[in-house]
């Protein structure tokens, strides 16, 4: 059964860090691209970041550019993602997913195959 863990949420002032985490089991975590997602209230949920199972490609949105970063630790079968210089419109509901994919990071959400439960993260201004 694959599960997908997320951690390292919670409530941070503007212009604060987060480091976010994703535990997988139950699945190849080196052959896999991992991605983050957010969910923002009323709002539809939106690519963050991807990486490819080597780490050799990262892709990221335009509004996360420059202050997150995603890693992956293939050996501890975690994703990371590092939140600097957080703003208010960050505040969502943070998912990690998983594609089982031969290709580079991407941001297909129709393509990742499953999805963590989710870790509020909230900024305050």
């Amino acid at each position: 059964q694959v599960q997908l863990a997320e951690s390292g949420g919670g409530l941070v002032q503007a212009g604060g860090s987060l480091r976010l985490s994703c535990a997988a089991s139950g699945l190849t975590f080196s052959r896999t691209v991992m991605g983050w997602f957010r969910q923002a209230p009323g709002k539809e949920r939106e690519f963050v970041a991807a990486i490819s199972r080597s780490s050799f490609s990262t892709i990221y949105a335009d509004s996360v550019k420059g202050r997150f970063t995603i890693s992956r630790d293939n050996a501890e079968n975690t994703v990371y993602l590092q939140m600097n210089s957080l703003k208010p419109e960050d505040t969502a509901v943070y998912f990690c997913a998983s594609d089982y994919s031969l290709g580079n990071a991407h941001s297909r959400m129709r393509d990742y195959d499953y999805w963590g439960r989710g870790t509020q993260v909230t900024v305050s201004s």
